[in-house]
């Protein structure tokens, strides 16, 4: 009998041995994994910012009240600032930055966290902000609970309301999805839209986000440039010149507007070409329209939606081009990029293919209820006569003429100086001056390896403690380089005068 168990325990305990024999050191190498992650390039979160943190984690070591210590600049080298400066990506409420959240926005949301503040304590509270939390509590439960894929309905109409409100034209809540910021719906719709080998159009400079999607699902990026003595315009013209020396069929367009990194906001004879276009040649059409109420000059440059240009034009072109518009609660005068909300809409995309998109976005479940929360706020603000409207209008708009005020002025100073041009922004957040290199700066950078703008932005930060983002990591005419700011830092002048006094000592140091 025993003979007979241990006959049949024999291929148990072989099977064993085998599952623990170790066939290689590791599952995971950069030769095992996924191919086109190698491709993905991301500057905004890239060297440079990693090497801003270092640094300000080194700063807030204990004993460095008078400098702190950084090996990567030799032998008990001292940083030569006090802080750094984040100037290399729009996240307005980060620490440094700080900008003030709506106070609003900050009620409702910790009302829906924490309903019985309703009851407990309604004398924190405005009566409209109970009034909202109120509705949203009947409508979401808890917040802890997984909504709709497509998020709450209910919000999901609000933002139905607020684009007719903005267009002039009526918008459907099943053709709205809620999701985790708008970068998340840029990757879902470029995910399911391209297949290896299709191409996509990407405005150069651009947000790093396309080439980097674009790279993980194996399209092709074709990029068409954008006019920088022209305020970053673009025609129809550098469309045509791009698609025309193309290597791949082209199958969608990225229109960004207002412009990241440049400010640019389109006028609405541009947004009619690039929509005919489309319909011209089937060309999907994705607008990325984050910075809509980032407008500086809305009397001569105003933000339109391409939406409201498409239903404008006659019937075959309104009801035949292709549309997914995105938008989210990270940029604007909220600037609530942590909390991860945004939402796309769906324009003349078919139902069978409507439906693979919800398919896909069901395997996540649902968006962020916090984001969704915040969507619901971004379109549906405090309305004049209710009790929070005075302030929700003082707060956001010190923040927009704060952040257009530092734009203007940054330009200015930009420009004055030797080596440096910039064109105003129109929009959005950011500058993005350009560098005239030096022959022996372009020579050193050659020799180091890197590109010219890389090495300036590096020595930025060596310098002055301020992390900016190089120009070719978004993108640039070949031959020109420059460097993506911010507008956001509070401080402006001093910011401005590290940058001003490196720039001329890097520019004596190579000529």
């Amino acid at each position: 009998m025993f003979a007979r168990r241990a006959s049949a325990l024999a291929p148990v305990v072989r099977a064993r041995a085998l599952s623990t024999t170790r066939v290689s050191s590791r599952a995971l190498t950069l030769e095992t994994i996924n191919p086109a992650v190698l491709s993905v390039q991301y500057a905004v979160r890239g060297e440079l910012a990693l090497k801003a943190d270092r640094y300000a984690q080194a700063l807030l070591a204990p004993g460095s009240e008078g400098g702190a210590a950084d090996a990567s600049l030799g032998p008990d080298a001292r940083l030569p600032f006090d802080k750094v400066v984040t100037a290399n990506i729009g996240n307005p409420q980060q620490r440094g930055l700080d900008q003030r959240p709506i106070t609003f926005w900050r009620q409702v949301i910790a009302l829906c966290e924490y309903p019985e503040l309703i009851e407990t304590a309604a004398a924190a509270f405005p009566p409209d902000a109970i009034a909202r939390a109120k509705a949203l509590h009947k409508e979401i439960g808890s917040t802890g609970a997984y909504t709709h894929s497509k998020g709450v309905l209910g919000i999901r109409k609000k933002v139905a309301k607020f684009i007719e409100e903005r267009d002039g034209f009526p918008a459907n809540p099943e053709d709205i999805y809620l999701t985790a910021g708008a970068s998340a719906g840029v990757a879902q719709i470029l995910g399911l839209a391209l297949r290896p080998g299709d191409g996509c159009l990407i405005p150069i400079p651009q947000y790093p986000l396309y080439t980097a999607t674009l790279a993980y699902v194996g399209a092709s990026p074709v990029p068409y440039y954008l006019n920088e003595q022209s305020a970053w315009s673009m025609g129809e013209s550098d469309l045509l010149r791009a698609i025309e020396g193309a290597k791949h069929p082209i199958k969608a367009l990225v229109i960004i507007n207002p412009g990241n990194p440049t400010g640019g906001c389109l006028s609405r004879a541009a947004i009619e070409s690039v929509i005919r276009l489309c319909h011209a040649r089937g060309i999907l059409l994705l607008a990325d329209e984050v910075y809509q109420s980032n407008i500086f000059d809305p009397d001569n440059k105003p933000f339109i939606s391409f939406k409201q240009v498409l239903r404008e034009l006659e019937p075959e072109v309104a009801n035949g081009v292709e549309l997914v518009s995105f938008h989210s609660i990270s940029k604007g005068v909220a600037g609530e990029c942590g909390r991860r909300g945004g939402y796309f809409e769906l324009v003349n995309i078919a139902d069978d293919v409507a439906e693979q998109i919800y398919k896909m976005a069901s395997v996540t479940l649902c968006p962020p209820v916090s984001g969704q929360i915040g969507v619901d706020l971004l379109v549906d603000p405090p309305r004049p006569g209710q009790p929070s409207f005075a302030a929700w209008h003082a707060e956001t708009s010190l923040t927009h003429d704060n952040l257009k005020s530092r734009s203007a002025y940054m330009h200015e100073r930009f420009n004055a100086l030797p080596g440096m041009s910039c064109q105003p922004a129109e929009g959005a957040m950011y500058l993005f001056p350009r560098l005239d290199m030096p022959a022996r700066a372009l020579a050193e950078a050659e020799r180091i390896g890197k590109p010219a703008d890389v090495m300036y932005a590096l020595e930025l930060l060596d310098k002055t403690g301020i992390c900016a983002v190089a120009g070719s990591g978004f993108g640039q005419e070949p031959g020109t380089y420059h460097l993506r700011v911010t507008a956001l830092c509070p401080g402006v002048e001093d910011y401005v005068s590290k940058i001003e006094r490196f720039h001329r000592e890097f520019m004596a140091k190579w000529a």
